[in-house]
């Protein structure tokens, strides 16, 4: 048993990198100037922000002039779908999304259509892969955005981002992509990509919360979406968030440096949880791409079991997991990714996301498993549909 909590959250935050809070201090207290003042004191934080905003530009290929820093992942979606549909009215006022992204762009997408756009949602098939010919289908002459995320934030399913950009710019339209859960956790190449724009959240790679930034094609004008001052170029107005971004950066930079062995110990242990998961708790279904899926990613449903009982049951025995996404809890209603690749409702409701990190061990792992093990057994245990259900197929 270890020692300590085991902490398996990772898609909801992730504990700040030491490298990075060391990084942030001194903006802080000694070198604390506004970087948009022009006096002396405002030079060395100003330098910082350049130099950080290289640093991000690097890991994505991409120009420092083309990443805007916001205070997330949800302003920046916001931005880039507001902005982006506003952008390119006198083409037409359609957007096209998915069906499982996040709340962050389907509450954006619903905002949208209140104010005179039209929202077309593609499905995606079983495993949550975007269906490329329902987008095909879907695309019309007033397209002007599509919007699909990198990879899911549920069920860890990495979408073909090239081929989706591909299609959008066959047809004139631009391409954003929410990269919150995959940005410093998979490779991601812009340029190569055909990506026009790209979310991302510090918090979510061992940077601190309340920063994020904006990938913006240099070619793209984007109107701004914060108004106020002239900073981030005259597009994004408010106080620069020195030490955030100090901070974001040089967690991007530490994870970006040792991904590749990273992620082989992650999908590792990863596929050790997947492996006793299905031999050991009948009845389960895993969520999500079995192979196309993030390193630290696995989500499964379990009949006869309700999944915030299993998380606070495993909370108890210092195991800490999610049924989803931390926007959505303390919602009722099951989890619309699951629904949509087709998990009948009442098993959806049963449903956990187990997302690991670099420091997640092998004997975490196997705690783990051993706690939801007990856990589901108990109430299954207390179930008399699950009884009637085991003696029927028993019986078949």
């Amino acid at each position: 048993m270890p020692k300590t909590e085991v902490y398996l959250d990772n898609a909801a935050t992730t504990p700040m990198r030491k490298e990075a809070l060391e990084a942030m201090m001194p903006y802080f207290i000694e070198q604390y100037a506004n970087p948009s003042s022009i006096h002396g004191l405002s030079k060395s934080p100003r330098a910082a922000v350049k130099d950080a905003r290289a640093a991000i530009a690097g890991t994505l290929n991409a120009d420092p002039a083309e990443i805007f820093f916001t205070s997330g992942g949800t302003e920046s979606d916001n931005w880039a779908l507001i902005s982006g549909m506003q952008l390119n009215e006198s083409k037409g006022k359609h957007l096209i999304i998915s069906s499982i992204e996040h709340h962050a762009i389907m509450e954006t997408a619903d905002y949208l259509k209140k104010h005179g756009y039209e929202v077309t949602k593609v499905g995606v098939d079983s495993d949550g892969v975007v269906k490329l010919d329902e987008l095909r289908k879907a695309i019309r002459p007033d397209t002007t955005l599509i919007s699909i995320m990198t990879a899911n934030n549920e069920i860890g399913t990495i979408e073909p981002i090239a081929e989706i950009a591909k299609l959008a710019h066959e047809h004139g339209a631009l391409f954003h992509t929410d990269a919150v859960q995959a940005y410093a956790h998979i490779p991601i190449d812009v340029k190569a990509m055909g990506i026009d724009m790209l979310s991302a959240s510090g918090h979510k790679f061992g940077g601190p919360k309340g920063i994020g930034f904006l990938y913006v094609r240099k070619s793209i004008r984007l109107p701004p979406f914060m108004h106020g001052g002239e900073q981030e170029n005259g597009r994004r107005a408010g106080t620069t968030n020195v030490p955030g971004i100090v901070g974001m950066a040089k967690a991007a930079e530490l994870a970006h440096a040792t991904m590749a062995e990273d992620n082989a110990k992650m999908a590792a242990i990863r596929d050790h949880y997947i492996q006793r998961v299905e031999e050991e708790i009948p009845y389960c279904r895993l969520n999500g791409h079995r192979t196309e899926r993030l390193p630290g990613n696995a989500n499964f449903s379990f009949m006869f079991v309700e999944g915030e009982s299993l998380l606070m049951n495993l909370g108890m025995k210092r195991v800490y997991i999610s049924t989803g996404s931390a926007c959505a809890s303390g919602s009722l209603d099951p989890s619309h990714v699951l629904l949509a690749i087709g998990v009948p409702h009442e098993t959806a409701h049963g449903s956990i996301r187990v997302s690991m990190s670099p420091g997640t061990t092998m004997e975490e792992i196997d705690y783990a498993v051993d706690s939801l093990k007990a856990a589901v057994g108990t109430m299954r245990s207390l179930s008399p549909l699950y009884d009637d259900f085991v003696k029927k197929n028993r019986g078949a």
